[in-house]
């Protein structure tokens, strides 16, 4: 059996990743996370250095902390999820702590035209350029890029629960509310990509590892509408950015396989990052070509054992069929995860790269030492 792979990817197989929450960093290393930590410039090179030399001491053998030496501008938070700029650019209100990722809280606005114009002369736009202006002066370039979400999320931060009975109500104009979104959204991937190269790093450090910089739409808030609503008010904008490739999708909730179908209408979605709890062979059936980026449960990593954190691995990545289109990652393990279940991440997936087999079934029940149908 040959496997396929995306040559705009590249064919690596199974890259893995892992981003630990605010709370551990804070828990563990004393790093705080108040608005400095994302605009005062040597503090936002300090820190993400301080943060690859942590991780190669942790789990260097594993290929993290590889800027170890390096005192890198870094624009954004590339060792968080913290998706919250956008929001505070549009008129939210962004709590930042000491512990925690910023908190933003619903403006409850009226639905309305997006003043782009608005949005970009905002404070918080002000913020990140004087901050890039100040690297860039320093270092002569920079690096990394900025959690941007995505249109449905950036709607609930600015509406909130209103959103979803305008759906109803108005479709008309929400569909004029998205398109506004939706170009906010363009201006500032493109000055991200125009300043950095790179649009999603900082949506999902797994796309590092990837041949071309991915975009990165984030759909976290999908897991709350219908198949039906996502394709009549949101799927144009996905069909859309895909033309410009790679392009992919972020769908962090337990349900990505209830929008296969649906993320089928895409022309090119080469990337897909899948919530846990989602059905990967549901998901394979759909999207043959598509890279899958599969999520571990952060609370299930720090709650199983070890080999029941192999197991969940295995029955994942034997689901998705073809391991030059698969990765695995964990996102957000906060204070209560320990370093060797992390370990047993990294170790599961090395075992997977070391002996690579065209037939992963009889890779897994090999590994598991049992039959495949008694794993499931």
């Amino acid at each position: 059996m040959t496997f396929n792979n995306n040559p705009l990817l590249g064919n690596q197989v199974l890259p893995v990743d892992i981003v630990l929450a605010p709370e551990w960093w804070n828990k563990n290393e004393k790093i705080t996370f108040d608005r400095d930590f994302f605009f005062h410039p040597s503090k936002r090179v300090e820190e993400e250095q301080h943060m690859e030399k942590i991780l190669y001491e942790r789990w260097g053998k594993n290929g993290m902390g590889q800027h170890k030496n390096e005192a890198r501008p870094e624009i954004g938070a590339v060792h968080l999820a913290a998706g919250f700029l956008l929001s505070e650019m549009m008129g939210c209100q962004v709590n930042y702590s000491e512990a925690h990722p910023p908190q933003v809280l619903p403006a409850h606005q009226e639905l309305q035209n997006i003043n782009i114009d608005k949005v970009f002369s905002s404070v918080p736009f002000k913020r990140v350029k004087d901050l890039t202006d100040s690297l860039k002066k320093k270092y002569g370039y920079l690096t990394g890029d900025i959690n941007w979400g995505g249109i449905l999320n950036i709607a609930m931060d600015l509406r909130g629960e209103n959103i979803f009975l305008d759906m109803m109500m108005t479709p008309d104009e929400v569909k004029d509310y998205f398109a506004g979104i939706a170009k906010v959204i363009e201006k500032f991937t493109s000055f991200l990509q125009a300043e950095t190269g790179t649009t999603s790093i900082s949506v999902n450090r797994a796309v590092r590892h990837l041949q071309k910089p991915v975009l990165l739409h984030s759909e976290c808030s999908h897991t709350m509408i219908s198949e039906e609503d996502y394709e009549n008010f949101l799927l144009p904008f996905d069909q859309e950015w895909s033309k410009n490739r790679p392009f992919g999708i972020h769908y962090c909730g337990p349900d990505p396989h209830r929008m296969a179908a649906s993320f089928s209408k895409i022309p090119h979605l080469d990337y897909l990052d899948l919530g846990w709890g989602g059905d990967v062979k549901i998901l394979r059936e759909h999207l043959p070509d598509t890279f899958f980026n599969i999520r571990l449960s952060p609370v299930g990593i720090a709650r199983q054992s070890h080999e029941e954190i192999r197991e969940t691995i295995i029955r994942l990545v034997h689901d998705s069929e073809n391991p030059c289109l698969t990765g695995v990652c964990c996102i957000n393990m906060d204070d209560s995860v320990s370093d060797d279940r992390i370990d047993t991440i990294f170790e599961t997936v090395e075992e997977f790269r070391r002996e690579a087999s065209p037939n992963l079934r009889q890779l897994a029940e090999r590994e598991l030492n049992r039959p495949w149908q008694n794993i499931l």
